[in-house]
C-alpha cells in the first residue's frame, strides 16, 4: 500500500490522530473544570443524566457572601436586642421653670447601666394647665410639687388619678411637711413617695427608677 491508507500517508494519520487526542483531552479538563466550579452544564429539574454526572459547586466568593449575609444578620438581631427598653414618661408639674426644665434635661439624659435613656419627660408650670392637656394612659409617673398656685401638688395628683388611675405619684418639696397632718387631710392618697429639694439628679433618677418597678 506504499504506506497509504485510503488516499492518506502514514505520517498524515498520526498528525490527525494526535489532533484528536489533544481535542479530548481538552474536552475532559473543561468537563473536570465545570463538575468542581461552576454551575452544571444542564440544569432542568428533570433532567436526572445531568445531575449525575454534574455538581452545583459554590465558588468561594459566593460563600464568602453567604458567611457576611450570615454575619450581618446576626448583627441585625443583636441590635434588636440592644434596642431600649420602652422609655418611661414622666409628668413634672411646678410652678418654677427653671427647676422643670432641670428636672427634664436631668432625666433625660440619666442613662441605665447599658447606656440607654430611661426617661421621657414632660413639664408643665401650670397644674390647671397639665390637667387641661393631660393624656389618659400616656404617662407612668406624675412628679409634683406641694406649694403651687391655683391648686396644690395633692389636690393635683387626685384630679390626674381620677382622669387615669394607673400613674405612680411622686411629691417633691423644698419646704418641711407634716406628714400625718396631710394623711388627715387626704386620707386616700398615697404619700409613699415623698422627696425633698434639693436632691441630686442621679438620686431623683434612681428614686423614680424605684417607684416604677
Amino acid at each position: 500500500m506504499s504506506g497509504r491508507l485510503n488516499g492518506k500517508s502514514s505520517t498524515e494519520m498520526d498528525t490527525s490522530l494526535m489532533s484528536t487526542a489533544t481535542a479530548t483531552i481538552t474536552m475532559i479538563q473543561h468537563v473536570e473544570t465545570n463538575y468542581y466550579t461552576q454551575s452544571p452544564l444542564y440544569d432542568s429539574e428533570g433532567d436526572e443524566s445531568s445531575r449525575r454526572y454534574y455538581r452545583h459547586e459554590a465558588s468561594p466568593s459566593f460563600h464568602q457572601q453567604t458567611q457576611e449575609s450570615s454575619t450581618t444578620t446576626t448583627a441585625r438581631t443583636d441590635i434588636r436586642q440592644e434596642e431600649p427598653p420602652f422609655l418611661k414618661r414622666i409628668l413634672v408639674v411646678d410652678n418654677e421653670p427653671d427647676v422643670s426644665l432641670t428636672f427634664k434635661s436631668g432625666l433625660e439624659a440619666y442613662l441605665d447601666h447599658r447606656g440607654r435613656r430611661m426617661f421621657e419627660v414632660y413639664v408643665y408650670a401650670s397644674p390647671l394647665e397639665a390637667i387641661s392637656e393631660f393624656r389618659p394612659n400616656f404617662y407612668d409617673l406624675l412628679l409634683t410639687d406641694v406649694y403651687m398656685p391655683d391648686m396644690n401638688g395633692f389636690q393635683l395628683s387626685q384630679k390626674i388619678l381620677e382622669l387615669d388611675i394607673n400613674v405612680r405619684v411622686c411629691f417633691i418639696s423644698a419646704a418641711e411637711v407634716n406628714i400625718g397632718a396631710l394623711r388627715e387631710l387626704y386620707p386616700t392618697l398615697s404619700l409613699g413617695c415623698f422627696i425633698k429639694k434639693p436632691i441630686e439628679m442621679e438620686d431623683l433618677a434612681k428614686r423614680l427608677s424605684a417607684e416604677l418597678e
